[in-house]
């Protein structure tokens, strides 16, 4: 679910993908790590079916990949030259995103919002809690991407940051990290667009 829209309570695919997707960012389950359906179907208490449904959902999303009567595994890592391309690809969608926002706007409770965010990527770094931080990462440009352009704009966008993910090492400062966010936010909450899209693209690499 995309930060910027109403709360609503997670189906159980849903938790189900979320978990999955914490075991791949975490590196609990390793790129190219075959799922065995029967396995995870025991392991989450559920038949079959669903985990078809969270399969699918997850190789959409670019985090596993699906071949006939292989089944499906964990994404490779990318290789140099499509890592360097997906980068630029994210950050042109962001940049869009950013320019588009100064269309739109943001309110005082988009703002709130963000900053909520933020305090809660400091807490999962003071924590050591480095799968959370990835994903809280995430939803923060998830919120932006959302706004800027609703759900179509997030289906284009997901599956790049979700690639990119499986090529990234684990992050062991916060300052950095949590400064370049504040950044963004910083230039939005100011209307100084130029800045804002040098803090994207600076954030994004």
């Amino acid at each position: 679910m995309a930060a910027g829209r109403p709360t609503k309570i997670l189906s159980v695919k849903d938790q189900i993908a979320d978990q999955l997707r914490s075991d791949i960012i975490s590196g609990d389950l390793a790129p190219n790590t075959k799922l065995n359906e029967q396995e995870l179907a025991a392991r989450f208490g559920l038949s079959r079916g669903p985990i078809r449904d969270v399969i699918l959902q997850l190789t959409k999303e670019g985090l596993l990949i699906s071949k006939n009567n292989c089944g499906a595994s964990v994404n490779s890592v990318l290789e140099p030259k499509l890592q360097k391309l997906m980068i630029n690809l994210r950050r042109n969608i962001e940049v869009y995103a950013i320019e588009t926002i100064k269309s739109n706007g943001l309110t005082e409770d988009d703002f709130i919002q963000l900053e909520s965010i933020l305090n809660d990527l400091q807490a999962a770094f003071d924590k050591e809690d480095f799968t959370e931080v990835t994903k809280i990462d995430i939803s923060f440009h998830n919120y932006l991407i959302y706004k800027a352009g609703g759900e179509d704009l997030v289906n284009i966008w997901y599956p790049y940051v979700m690639r990119m993910r499986l090529n990234y090492k684990r992050i062991t400062t916060s300052a950095e990290c949590v400064a370049e966010h504040r950044g963004i936010l910083q230039a939005l909450r100011e209307g100084d667009i130029t800045n804002a899209v040098k803090a994207i693209k600076a954030n994004i690499k």
